[in-house]
């Protein structure tokens, strides 16, 4: 265990997260979210394969003992990002952001009941503040009344954005333990590798849908938006590099409080490029 190691990469791959969820909200004014979830996986696999091909493990780094577990992993990992870039359309950035603390909070406990790790009573208490902390986030979201007809539909919006945004922090919980369970056999390379390939596909999968659902109809972005979406890819790439790597060198209930770094970031991207 290299846990000093294990938290730089952590915190380092959440501020490249954030950039890319920065770029994904502000391409997701023009595409959908199937569409956004292409992107950033076909584009991320090129930061794979030139990380494979330095390792001089191009061949060797895509080999799996455990297909199954990747497939889970592909799919609770693609269900997490459709959701939460869905809720990055309805919602602010920092909003988002807040609900999405629920992730780690909820890594801590899969970890214990999942992969035995500890649950010491100072990360239980830990855990129990951040679920009231995302309580009081996002309970207004569903308890307003006597509205007018305008307002009705805003918050019908934040409602679905939040609840969004809570369904991709429990998957996203699901999958960062099911990331602990193959670094213990699996390559950091074929974990990232076979995930982007599988997301790029499901979000592929998403482009017939628009014939029925108007919603999903995928469209042809601007160039601003298509540089969005490819500077997305690239650093969703880098940063689940470095975030699977992180997982490989310590605890989940050690990583998972640096997380609440990301609120710093998000504020300030908010702050600096949506207001």
């Amino acid at each position: 265990m290299r846990p000093l190691f294990a938290i730089a990469l952590k915190l380092t791959s959440v501020f490249i997260f954030m950039v890319m969820a920065a770029l994904i909200k502000a391409a997701t004014e023009e595409v959908p979210a199937g569409q956004a979830v292409f992107f950033r996986s076909f584009f991320a696999l090129p930061i794979v394969i030139v990380f494979l091909w330095y390792q001089r493990e191009l061949q060797a780094g895509l080999k799996t003992q455990h297909p199954l577990g990747h497939l889970w992993r592909g799919l609770i990992g693609t269900g997490a990002m459709i959701a939460g870039f869905a809720s990055l359309s309805l919602l602010p950035l920092p909003e988002v952001n807040a609900i999405g603390y629920a992730a780690p909070i909820l890594t801590v406990v899969f970890a214990a009941i999942f992969l035995g790790e500890r649950l010491r009573a100072f990360r239980m208490a830990a855990v129990a503040l951040g679920l009231v902390g995302v309580l009081i986030v996002t309970v207004p979201s569903f308890t307003q009344f006597n509205l007018s007809q305008t307002t009705v539909v805003a918050y019908n919006a934040l409602a679905l954005g939040t609840a969004l945004a809570l369904i991709s922090a429990t998957l996203r919980a699901v999958a960062i333990v099911t990331v602990r369970a193959l670094v213990r056999t699996e390559t950091t390379s074929s974990i990232v590798f076979y995930f982007s390939t599988m997301s790029a596909l499901i979000g592929f999968l998403t482009l017939p849908l628009g014939w029925a659902f108007p919603d999903f109809a995928w469209v042809m972005p601007s160039w601003k938006a298509s540089s969005f979406l490819i500077l997305a890819g690239l650093a969703g790439g880098i940063a689940q590099l470095l975030v699977t790597t992180s997982y490989r060198w310590a605890d989940m209930a050690v990583l998972a409080p640096f997380e609440y770094a990301s609120m710093i970031f998000a504020v300030a991207f908010g702050y600096w490029f949506f207001e």
